[in-house]
């Protein structure tokens, strides 16, 4: 889709933080994050919803392999998933998480916004994309 925000990143059109890409899937850092290593997941082809997602299952794999990369890379205490977004492309978010990030925010349950500058955004992105290489 032409003016999907998604679309353009995943053609290269629109800078991003990437953290892991493949024939199907791509994964980079919220700019605007709620935590620190907030990641999103998206399908490269334009879907609207996740559950129209071809190969749900494979999908969750490769959020899988992102979560492991997150855990051993910036070792949060858990990580929360969310399928929700303004974006009308499919995408699931990652919140890395430990028990100094309150539940603050939409209904105690996702933390607010926090500013996390450029320089920091490429830092944490080196860090999770090092565990591919591994």
């Amino acid at each position: 889709m032409a003016d999907c925000i998604f679309c353009q990143i995943v053609a290269g059109k629109s800078p991003c933080y990437k953290i892991y890409e493949d024939d199907r899937f791509f994964a980079f850092l919220d700019i605007n994050p709620n935590v620190a290593g907030h990641t999103l997941i998206i399908p490269k082809i334009h879907y609207r919803w996740v559950y129209e997602v071809p190969d749900f299952a494979e999908y969750w794999q490769v959020v899988l392999k992102i979560t492991r990369a997150i855990q051993k890379s910036l070792k949060p205490k858990w990580i929360n998933y969310f399928t929700y977004g303004v974006i009308p492309h499919a995408h699931i978010h990652l919140f890395p998480r430990d028990e100094n990030i309150g539940l603050l925010g939409f209904d105690g349950i996702i933390p607010g916004k926090i500013k996390v500058e450029g320089k920091q955004l490429e830092e944490i992105a080196k860090k999770i994309t090092s565990e591919f290489k591994n």
